[in-house]
């Protein structure tokens, strides 16, 4: 009798179904620091700031496994500022990532929602402030979004998988509105990774950014509110032994800019109106890993500005000198220091884009420069 309930057991067990293996993760990063800032405008000002070396967030992502190497996948990604409590991202609840999708051992992965463009997917790990620096490091205004200023709603993407160290991918934002082109967006890019080697390039095109509350770029997070966004760029970084040495070059054009949404100034007045701005963006960088526990790396950026309005055009130049020192605790908790010049020389605006402005400060400088220093700590969870 006993033989036979084992054997009608072992019958059950064989024929019930397989499920699926699925995971589910939370992780956050919390970043806070002391910052220093010599002008914001109306004096020195010393302040408790978060998420600079990173933003601090807390998310959730997870994925299904449906068999034959497909996936379901998800991710849902909170920024918040530590100090006050409130939402960042325009106060969305997961305003940094938000998507779903299917990924393939094979073919890759298509997903849908609030996302990364190119230019943050491939080119941006290039720049010190896309790879390990951080906000402070960010070329002016970030104009090229490389430090993620912006992410973009309503969005499509696709991203291969490895072949033989190349990769490549792209991004699709729709209006969602009944003009079809208003405040669209997509972006394109690729990379090339090779022992020490990493090369990669990017394009991304917007219309109308910033310009109502449906579309890819909506104007709570848009860095400029223009009729068109055009930015391309590539970068290249290598790494010999404990060193890591970069360059990057970005090209960002907006045409008919109408406001600056860093600091929330519209860019036509008086009668004079901006037909296009543009930034070109020249960075080196260099990172050095002392020990396993601690790294030095450092910044410079070299930016040539084109403001073509009714009235002419000018050329003022911006110099970027950013320093950073990071000590690991443990494999979660680092302590780190960070510095940043900034100086713009050359041809005047006559307008607040002529003062010194590094990003995550409050506000400009009422001069032509700008000094921030940061000493924080960041635990990863």
């Amino acid at each position: 009798m006993k033989k036979k309930v084992l054997a009608i057991a072992l019958v059950g067990a064989a024929a019930s179904p397989a499920f699926a293996q699925s995971s589910v993760t939370l992780y956050g990063v919390i970043d806070e620091g002391i910052d220093y800032t010599n002008n914001v405008g109306h004096g020195g000002v010393v302040e408790l700031a978060s998420g600079y070396a990173q933003g601090s967030r807390w998310g959730m992502k997870g994925s299904e496994d449906l068999g034959g190497g497909l996936k379901a996948i998800f991710q849902l990604e909170n920024g918040f500022d530590l100090n006050s409590g409130r939402l960042n991202q325009g106060g969305r609840m997961f305003g940094r990532q938000a998507y779903v999708g299917l990924s393939s051992d094979r073919f890759g992965s298509v997903t849908l929602g609030r996302q990364y463009d190119s230019v943050v997917d491939y080119l941006a790990q290039t720049t010190a402030n896309g790879n390990w620096a951080g906000y402070l490091f960010a070329h002016p205004y970030d104009n090229d979004n490389t430090d993620n200023s912006f992410r973009v709603d309503n969005t499509i993407k696709y991203a291969s998988p490895d072949i033989s160290g190349f990769q490549f991918g792209g991004t699709y934002s729709f209006s969602n509105d009944t003009n079809f082109a208003n405040n669209r967006q997509y972006s394109f890019g690729a990379q090339y990774a090779n022992g020490g080697l990493l090369v990669a390039a990017a394009y991304l095109q917007a219309n109308n950014p910033g310009v109502g509350s449906n579309g890819a770029i909506t104007a709570n997070d848009a860095s400029f509110i223009a009729g068109r966004m055009r930015v391309f760029g590539g970068g290249i970084n290598y790494t010999f032994g404990s060193a890591t040495v970069g360059f990057a070059y970005t090209n960002s054009n907006y045409k008919d800019p109408t406001g600056n949404g860093y600091i929330g100034i519209p860019l036509a007045a008086n009668g004079v109106l901006l037909n296009t701005l543009k930034y070109q963006n020249f960075e080196v960088n260099g990172k050095y890993q002392i020990t396993p526990a601690f790294f030095v790396g450092a910044q410079y950026v070299y930016t040539m500005e084109t403001y073509d309005a009714s009235t002419g055009s000018v050329k003022p130049k911006v110099h970027s000198v950013g320093l950073m020192a990071d000590y690991n605790l443990s494999k979660r908790t680092d302590v780190y220091v960070q510095g940043e010049y900034q100086k713009v020389a050359g041809s005047s605006t006559n307008s607040i884009l002529d003062d010194a402005f590094i990003p995550g400060t409050q506000s400009p400088s009422s001069t032509q420069n700008q000094v921030v220093t940061r000493v924080a700590l960041r635990h990863k969870f």
